[in-house]
């Protein structure tokens, strides 16, 4: 199974130029107010919206831009015969009422599931970017989404069984597209996630070490800015960077679409 799972990332590599053309298209659409909405069934399905619920907490998003849509909801995951239909899922779309500035990513290891493909055909009638990450070549959604992402993982050590290097392979995409968008627009500094939201124990302590290891003071005084930035951590690291009031803070970030690197040029 290891030796496996290593086809999950080496069949990602011919993929590039797509990956890249579907990072743009998410950062296009969630800089004009559109959201990210990914959907499927099963494991595809759970995978797009594990990845949505992280993006939240992860990077300060509101909850509503990324979404992630399971085919029958919560009770799909025990009940399958949901995403045989493809009505399920446009009625899904126009229950969050889909528009134009977002862009739905359909996500199906066998590249045929119905509730996808009745999702990308709505989406696509409504005028919202559409893309897909399938696992196998040319299949119906391949061809009804030019900018569909083949992860061609190859047979399951268990037959049929996509939850494995399928699934893998569908989550490293999917981990590439929500991050590598949020780096564009301003959520990331260096390696860090300066938009973490300080809403536990672990993450209080991890958006004090943040500001600690980007400006190099104390604990002690990054706990004292965070207070003074309201526990905004990106606030807090220009505070301290440009020596400024929190407000003065926001104006920088204002200037410079959010991104910290933009300043210390």
């Amino acid at each position: 199974m290891n030796e496996e799972n290593y086809r999950a990332l080496d069949c990602l590599g011919s993929q590039y130029d797509k990956i890249v053309r579907v990072i743009e298209k998410c950062v296009e659409a969630l800089k004009r107010g559109g959201r990210l909405i990914y959907m499927g069934a099963g494991t595809s399905g759970m995978i797009g919206w594990l990845d949505a619920l992280e993006c939240p907490p992860t990077f300060g998003l509101e909850p509503k831009r990324v979404l992630g849509l399971l085919a029958g909801g919560p009770d799909g995951i025990l009940h399958a015969g949901v995403e045989d239909h493809e009505e399920n899922g446009r009625r899904d779309l126009e229950k969050i009422d889909l528009c134009q500035d977002d862009l739905v990513i359909g996500l199906a290891a066998s590249g045929r599931t119905p509730y996808v493909i009745g999702g990308l055909r709505y989406a696509s009638k409504v005028g919202a970017s559409i893309a897909a990450i399938v696992c196998n070549e040319n299949s119906p959604i391949s061809q009804l989404c030019p900018l569909t992402i083949e992860a061609l993982s190859g047979p399951e050590v268990l037959t049929g069984s996509t939850r494995l290097k399928a699934g893998t392979a569908t989550k490293l995409v999917c981990n590439m597209i929500s991050t590598l968008s949020m780096v564009e627009l301003g959520k990331v500094y260096k390696n860090y996630m300066v938009d973490v939201q300080m809403s536990n124990e672990k993450l209080v302590d991890r958006g004090v070490r943040i500001v600690c290891d980007t400006t190099g003071c104390s604990r002690q005084e990054a706990l004292k800015t965070l207070e003074k930035a309201d526990y905004h951590v990106k606030c807090a690291i220009v505070m301290r960077m440009k020596e400024c009031s929190k407000e003065e803070a926001y104006a920088l970030l204002d200037k410079v679409d959010g991104k910290i690197d933009r300043l210390l040029k």
